[in-house]
Parts: structure tokens; C-alpha cells; sequence
């Protein structure tokens, strides 16, 4: 029973291969995952780790057991998942730990539609199924069958975002030694784009750097070929390719808060009017660009489950989150590091002037990035905070997701971490000193 608690999160599967998770247990979940669902058939891809191969041929073979027959996708993002869920309308299952060191692999699954399995949505039954062991099946056993997707992939984020008329681009894209090595290629193929390719080669282990562009330390690389290279804009993905993260020309890295909004004056233009989901913790200006722009935006708490349970109740055409997740109402409502990544090529190819440039309107507030601190008790830390500030004139508070704290010219959120004894604060503010300020007294106040 611990083994399967440890490793079944808020949002998907993950721990460490083989103590925690080995093809043993990815059989066991495959096999609870086809009962939990009743398809009569379920999508499995994986990434470059090296364990990835062996734990989906082994979640295919437990779904297999039960019935289910088997679409086998076998390399690709967890974008090009979705993408076969959604494009044949049944249940998927990605093998692979994002942007985890390479001890480290996981699932991540959906219903069909891409359609998202969290908590509160089949995780915690599937867990329990695990535990408990899951009956044999009565009946035929499903087959497994291998298909290419990666064309159909490409070709449909491509019909997604009009990329048609833009201007000769040079693009530098660091893949990390992930899926983005992979599926790029084929999305780039037939633009009018001169590819700086960085670390393209599939390999799990890492030899670069971490496959994680959340981390400045890991967009230095790419910071430094754009300037070699005299790009237009640098990319960078996360080891599964859903997150996607930019550097302008000048190399200097681009708030993820920044391109929500880019992408929401897009979509607006194309569908006035609309719907559009942004997490607490993006930047004031996204919210103030998409009324600007005539749309409604919608305030969610932080993590895919939510957001795309709130763009599926409102119908919203797109939601961006700080983390670099993007997500798109006709990508059924999923989130595509390489569909926002074409979304900038557009916006920068249809005009002459820099990306620099064509960003500046999207940025207007300085923010912190997220700050951890360890604390012996997360709830004691918060009231701690909220009793600091209580009473202020001006500042009001809200618990949506954590702690929001907010004044006429500054905001911040202080969440507890899900898996670790840790606060997150984010703050943004008008100007650097009351940044600054307001930072180092929340966390003198957090860390005693």
C-alpha cells in the first residue's frame, strides 16, 4: 500500500525507477486504468528515459489484459498524447517524469478528449484499484498495435495557428535532450525558419542540463546561441515538451505571464468577445490586456486540473499559467508547449520589428519568480502573513489558493506546497524598491 502512495500525486504518477515504480506496478496501473475507464481502447506513448520503453510496453500489456486494445505511439510529447486522445476519442497514458531528474519516471493519463485525470477526477481510485489488485478479465484480451502520429501531430497544430504569410525567422530551440528533439523538426518543416538546433539528441540522462526551463540556470545555453547566432528568438521545452519557454533577441527571457497575454489578444482577434483563463500567480497585466481587448478573463487556482476543468465549464478559448502551460480550447482544452511556441512565431513573423518589441505592451509590472522557503508548519506561516497585513488600508485578501494579499500597486500569494514542507511567494509590484520591500518583509515574516 505505501509503494502506491508515494508514488500517486495531486496530478499524475511519478517516483523513482525501478525502487518505487518498475514495469510491475506500470503493468498493475495499466490494468486498473483500462477497468477504471471501460475503453475499449487506450493510447500509450513515452519519452527518451531509458526505463520509458519497457514501462509503456508493460502499462500496454496490464491495459491489454483487461480488454483494451492498444494504440501504441510509441516516442513523443506529452502534447502529441493529447493529441492522439483527442484525435481518436479515447483514453491516453504518457510515459515519462517531465522535467525530473533521470532517476525519475512517471504516467500522466487522461480520458478521452484529453480530458484531464487528477485527484478529485479517477487518480485516487486508480490508486486504490492498484492497491487492491485488479480482478482478471473475463473476456478477450485487447491487442497492441504500433501507429505513427507524428505527422497527423504536426500537420494540426499547424492548421491551429496561421503561420502562412510570416517572415524568414532564425530560431535557436534547446530541446534539453527531451521530446522536443523530436517533434520539432517535423512542426518547423515547410516554414520559412532557419533552425538553431541545441541539445536535439533523445537521451534521458540529462548530459546537458536539466530539462527544465522554469530554472534560469538551464536557459543559459540558449541565451548564449541567440546571441551567437544573431536569432531571432530562442525556445526552450521541457523533457516532455508541454511547457515552452522564450528568449527575445537581446537573450533576455520572456515572463511566461507576458506571453499569456500575447496568445490572449491572438485569440481574441480571431474570437472577439471570448473567455480566457489565467492562474492566480500570472501578472495583473493579463488580466487587464484580455478586458482591453474585450475579453472575459477568468481567475483559477494553480495547476492543469483546475484550469481545465474552468476552460471546459466556460467554454474559454485559451488559458495560460506562469509555469509556461498553455492551453487551448480547440487542443480540447489541453495545454501545448509547441502550439503556444507557433503562436510567437506568428505574432513576431506577420510585422518587421524585434520580438523585443513586439512584446513590450505585454509587460508592465516587475515580479519576484517564485521563492521557497522551508516551514515546520505551513498553515502557522500563513496566518502569520495574513495577520501582518490585516487591517491595512487598501489591502484586501483572499484564499482562492493560499494566501493573495493585494494593494493598490502590489500583489502577492503565498500557496503551501502539495509534496514538500514548503511556501511559495510570488509578488509583483509597480516598480523594483516596493518589490523589493514587500518581498523581504513577507519572508522575514515567513521564516521567522
Amino acid at each position: 500500500m505505501g509503494q502506491y502512495s508515494k508514488i500517486f500525486k495531486s496530478y499524475d504518477i511519478r517516483g523513482i525507477v525501478p525502487d518505487q515504480l518498475d514495469e510491475t506496478v506500470a503493468e498493475t496501473v495499466g490494468a486498473a486504468f483500462a477497468r477504471l475507464t471501460g475503453a475499449p481502447s487506450v493510447a500509450i506513448m513515452h519519452d527518451m528515459r531509458t526505463s520509458s520503453p519497457l514501462l509503456a510496453d508493460a502499462f500496454g500489456r496490464g491495459a491489454a489484459a483487461q480488454g483494451a486494445d492498444v494504440v501504441a505511439g510509441g516516442l513523443g510529447s506529452t502534447d502529441m498524447l493529447y493529441y492522439a486522445s483527442g484525435s481518436l476519442g479515447i483514453p491516453g497514458a504518457m510515459i515519462t517524469a517531465s522535467h525530473n531528474p533521470s532517476k525519475y519516471n512517471g504516467i500522466k493519463l487522461c480520458r478521452s478528449g484529453a480530458r484531464p485525470v487528477g485527484q478529485d477526477t479517477g487518480l485516487a481510485e486508480l490508486r486504490d484499484m492498484s492497491e487492491r489488485g485488479v480482478p482478471a478479465h473475463q473476456g478477450r484480451t485487447g491487442t497492441v498495435a504500433g501507429r505513427d502520429l507524428l505527422p497527423g501531430y504536426a500537420s494540426f497544430l499547424k492548421s491551429l495557428v496561421d503561420v502562412s504569410g510570416i517572415r524568414p525567422l532564425k530560431v535557436a530551440v534547446d530541446a534539453g535532450n527531451g521530446m522536443a528533439g523530436h517533434t520539432v523538426p517535423p512542426v518547423f518543416d515547410g516554414l520559412p525558419v532557419t533552425l538553431v538546433p541545441l541539445y536535439f539528441e533523445l537521451d534521458g540522462t540529462f548530459p546537458n542540463h536539466e530539462a527544465n526551463p522554469i530554472d534560469p540556470a538551464n536557459l543559459a545555453d540558449l541565451q548564449r546561441a541567440v546571441l551567437d547566432h544573431g536569432a531571432d528568438l530562442g525556445l526552450a521545452f521541457d523533457g516532455d515538451a508541454d511547457r515552452c519557454f522564450v528568449v527575445d533577441e537581446r537573450a533576455q527571457i520572456v515572463s511566461p505571464s507576458v506571453l499569456t497575454a500575447l496568445i490572449a489578444s491572438r485569440e481574441l482577434a480571431r474570437e472577439p468577445g471570448a473567455t480566457i483563463i489565467h492562474n492566480l500567480i500570472t501578472s495583473r497585466a493579463v488580466p487587464e490586456i484580455i478586458t482591453e481587448h474585450g475579453g472575459k478573463p477568468v481567475r483559477t487556482r494553480v495547476g492543469h486540473s483546475f484550469i481545465k476543468a474552468r476552460m471546459a465549464e466556460t467554454g474559454a478559448v485559451f488559458g495560460g499559467e506562469h509555469s509556461g502551460h498553455f492551453y487551448f480550447r480547440d487542443f480540447w482544452f489541453a495545454d501545448s508547449g509547441m502550439l503556444a511556441a507557433l503562436h510567437v512565431l506568428a505574432a513576431l513573423g506577420e510585422q518587421d520589428a524585434p520580438l523585443s518589441q513586439v512584446l513590450a505592451s505585454y509587460g508592465r509590472y516587475v515580479a519576484s519568480g517564485e521563492i521557497n522557503s522551508e516551514v515546520a508548519d505551513q498553515r502557522a506561516a500563513t496566518e502569520a502573513v495574513r495577520q501582518a497585513f490585516a487591517g491595512r488600508p487598501g489591502v484586501t485578501t483572499d484564499d482562492l489558493d493560499g494566501l493573495t494579499v493585494a494593494g493598490q500597486e502590489w500583489w502577492f500569494n503565498v500557496r503551501p506546497s502539495n509534496t514538500e514542507p514548503l511556501l511559495r511567494l510570488n509578488v509583483e509590484a509597480s516598480d523594483e524598491p516596493t518589490l523589493a520591500a514587500l518581498r523581504d518583509e513577507v519572508l522575514r515574516i515567513v521564516r521567522g
